[in-house]
């Protein structure tokens, strides 16, 4: 009886979520299709080329992504968040055992090994220390990293005292990069722990979010994967603090809105995550794809294809936005921000050959969808605006005498069509974080970010700037997608996440491209369709200025400036929690020990230990 109850319960709860999603399919569909019809009526008003079907089917294509986020958002805004398992992170008690993976690449090892220790000491000061063990799973193929890795693991186990609990490895031979570099350790060691927490080198978390985490792991044994809300901490550069404010008062919501669709087939970003090891091992094998880098070899965003095999095995995938002290660190430039989405693109665009994968759930296939049309969107805008530059050029003579009629027939303005596209366009874009903004200033989480004014001032600076840099984002993209169009593989550099200023040759070098292309733009506009020109200017303007922006958004001096103006202020930098202090404070510490350290091989019980005995 009991069992059918729970059937009966279960098969409620999945025809309400898939309510949900056709309601929400249906809803984004439809604004795609009238901001598509408005356009076609404008543009077509006085006759019909080639050109116009190319631009319609694009700006659908477009208008159905924008509308998609813009659903998403609203979910966040409307449905409130579930409540979820608490505990009291002193008193919990499991007999589970998690491992806390740290893999490594070519980092800042002080860095890495001062978060890492923050970790530790924030456990052990709960009590719960005993549960977990930390893993520096390294792949990193410069011999001075290593040695600093090493030297890094040395430090913290003299320090802390946590021999048996902190364990290094380094893999000779990275093969198949961090999903490969999991996958070694889940085979090696995996057997001796329940869950494992996947941490990226740049990750830290609160101990106590770590304890709920696996809380809410033992409650539901149908769990194998729970994803937290990374937000972005530690940025000094324009760039980064206005990254780092976005997320924390944007990004929760946008969560809130996935997990009210998520069901059983949630996300999984990659990190700041926790996974059932015998789930992960039993359903997460990734394939090696057919075919040469950019489309074939190892699965670059392994992260959303093990999302989809784990609830393909009949497992849950979930994330939970109530959960915070979630963090991370973001590039602090364009520059490598793009150079970091350009392997996510890659990534992205091999899941066009698993779309098809036999077993998959249709939301698991649509969240790859989606992950390929996040790169995909830049192009298609692109080819959108230059279409629609053309169209003026090579459109014939106007002919106000056809043949069919004894009178002419002159042009007629849809004026009010236009505006009204306009119009629903920017509501697209823009109504989802201005609900957010005024919500937030007007309720009491404006205390967390300094008050209502903070909050509208930060959004609105946000906001500009963002609109300022989209063409140079998505000339980045649109470069990204030709080149994997093209056989060009990106591979899998380091990331460069220190706040160092960004001279303007260094960015010049990066962009003068975009430099040549926006004064073509603007050269052609003149010449060939000047009444044009107001609405080509923001897109233009940006291209031929590129250097100029993202050398100054690139500046720890403007961040400063504005940090001291309490603009893109953040809750972590006007109250840091315990976690971020320690970590600031172990990175001056082990920097202190790297230079003057003793002997400390003397001082430990013993060195490094080998990972522990899967049985």
């Amino acid at each position: 009886m009991a069992d059918r109850r729970r059937r009966d319960c279960q098969g409620r709860k999945t025809a309400l979520i898939t309510l949900k999603r056709i309601v929400f399919a249906v809803a984004s569909a439809l604004l795609a299709a009238l901001a598509t019809y408005l356009f076609f009526v404008v543009v077509t008003v006085n006759g019909v080329t080639n050109l116009h079907f190319v631009q319609v089917g694009l700006l659908m294509l477009c208008c159905l992504w924008l509308a998609w986020g813009f659903n998403m958002a609203l979910a966040g805004i409307l449905v409130p968040q579930k409540k979820r398992l608490t505990v009291d992170p002193v008193r919990w008690r499991s007999d589970s055992r998690t491992a806390i993976l740290i893999p490594v690449y070519n980092e800042d090892a002080r860095a890495v090994f001062a978060r890492a220790a923050a970790m530790i000491e924030g456990l052990r000061r709960i009590g719960q220390l005993d549960r977990f063990h930390v893993h520096v799973l390294s792949d990193s193929t410069r011999s001075e990293c290593v040695d600093a890795e090493r030297e890094g693991t040395r430090l913290l186990l003299a320090e802390l005292g946590v021999a048996g609990r902190l364990y290094y490895r380094h893999r000779e031979k990275n093969i198949g990069r961090k999903a490969g570099n999991i996958e070694d350790f889940v085979t090696n060691s995996g057997g001796a722990y329940d869950y494992m927490l996947v941490l990226d080198a740049d990750s830290l978390m609160r101990p106590e979010t770590i304890v709920q985490m696996v809380a809410r792991m033992d409650a539901d044994p149908e769990l194998a994967l729970l994803q937290t809300q990374p937000l972005i901490i530690g940025r000094r550069t324009l760039f980064g603090r206005a990254l780092q404010f976005s997320a924390a008062l944007f990004s929760p919501i946008f969560s809130r809105g996935i997990a009210a669709l998520q069901g059983r087939e949630g996300p999984f970003w990659g990190h700041n995550a926790i996974i059932r090891v015998r789930a992960f091992a039993a359903c997460c094998g990734l394939p090696t794809l057919k075919g040469r880098p950019p489309f074939g070899g190892h699965i670059l965003s392994h992260d959303f294809v093990e999302a989809a095999l784990l609830a393909r095995g009949g497992y849950k995938v979930r994330v939970d936005p109530d959960l915070e002290g979630s963090y991370e660190e973001a590039p602090s430039n364009i520059i490598e921000y793009a150079k970091r989405d350009r392997r996510w693109c890659q990534g992205n665009l091999q899941h066009g050959k698993l779309l098809g994968a036999p077993g998959l759930k249709p939301w698991s296939r649509v969240a790859l969808v989606s992950g390929i049309m996040a790169y995909a969107a830049s192009p298609i805008w692109l080819m959108f605006l230059i279409v629609s530059l053309l169209d003026p050029i090579l459109a014939p003579e106007p002919n106000y005498f056809p043949a069919d009629s004894l009178f002419p027939v002159f042009p007629r303005p849809e004026t009010q069509k236009a505006l009204l596209l306009l119009f629903g366009i920017f509501v697209l874009l823009l109504l989802p974080k201005t609900l957010i903004t005024f919500g937030s200033a007007l309720t009491r989480r404006r205390r967390r970010f300094g008050g209502a004014l903070p909050v509208i001032a930060g959004a609105t600076v946000e906001l500009v700037m963002t609109s300022i840099l989209a063409p140079v984002m998505m000339m980045f993209q649109s470069k990204a997608v030709a080149e994997i169009l093209v056989g060009a593989d990106a591979g899998w550099p380091a990331s460069e996440r220190e706040d160092g200023s960004l001279p303007l040759a260094t960015a010049f070098q990066a962009s003068w491209w975009m430099v040549l292309a926006g004064a073509a733009v603007l050269l052609a506009t003149i010449s060939y369709a000047p009444d044009l020109l107001l609405w080509t200017l923001p897109i233009a303007v940006p291209l031929v200025t590129a250097p100029l922006l993202i050398s100054a958004t690139g500046s720890p001096v403007l961040g400063d400036w504005a940090r001291r103006w309490h603009l893109f202020e953040t809750p972590f930098e006007a109250d840091p929690e315990p976690v971020i202090r320690d970590a600031a404070v172990w990175r001056q510490r082990l920097a202190v020990l790297d230079r003057h350290r003793p002997d400390l091989e003397n001082d430990m019980m013993k060195g490094p230990g080998m990972l522990p005995d899967p049985a």
